[in-house]
């Protein structure tokens, strides 16, 4: 019984959490993302990703997303997405290798998507990338799962 108020008490403290359950990016007119490595918690319900375009060119000229994939998926969903064209934001309808994408955002503007955990196994190799044209090769990282 004093365990549970233990554990009752320590998560009305907020030193027991799910961990971190949310993706927070940042780009502007160049081609990077602000971040190469980002860490999530395999106990997250929801997982929320947050693409911030710090720029001034517009989507048409420097348009960023961000899709997550696995990282075997990752060179096939990003061609993909550049056949689907702009109008789908890079990212072809019904692609089941994407795990979550953003819409294409241009300088000024954000774009949020989220997405259910369990998509996401601790330990597994996942990426995280632009499907723009031309932006792969600069625009990717690595998303580890604990």
């Amino acid at each position: 019984m004093r365990g549970i108020f233990l554990l009752l008490a320590l998560s009305a403290s907020g030193l027991v959490h799910a961990g971190n359950c949310s993706i927070d990016l940042k780009t502007s007119d160049a081609i990077k993302y602000d971040q190469r490595s980002i860490t999530v918690s395999s106990a997250c319900t929801t997982i929320t990703v947050k693409l911030t375009h710090t720029g001034k060119l517009p989507v048409q000229t420097m348009g960023h997303n961000v899709v997550i994939s696995a990282a075997d998926a990752v060179q096939g969903a990003a061609q993909d997405g550049m056949k689907a064209g702009l109008a789908v934001n890079f990212v072809k309808p019904g692609d089941a290798r994407v795990i979550a994408a953003t819409k294409m955002i241009g300088g000024g503007e954000s774009a949020t998507t989220s997405f259910p955990g369990k998509a996401l196994k601790a330990g597994g190799a996942y990426r995280f990338f632009c499907t723009a044209p031309g932006h792969l090769a600069l625009m990717t990282g690595q998303l580890i799962v604990e």
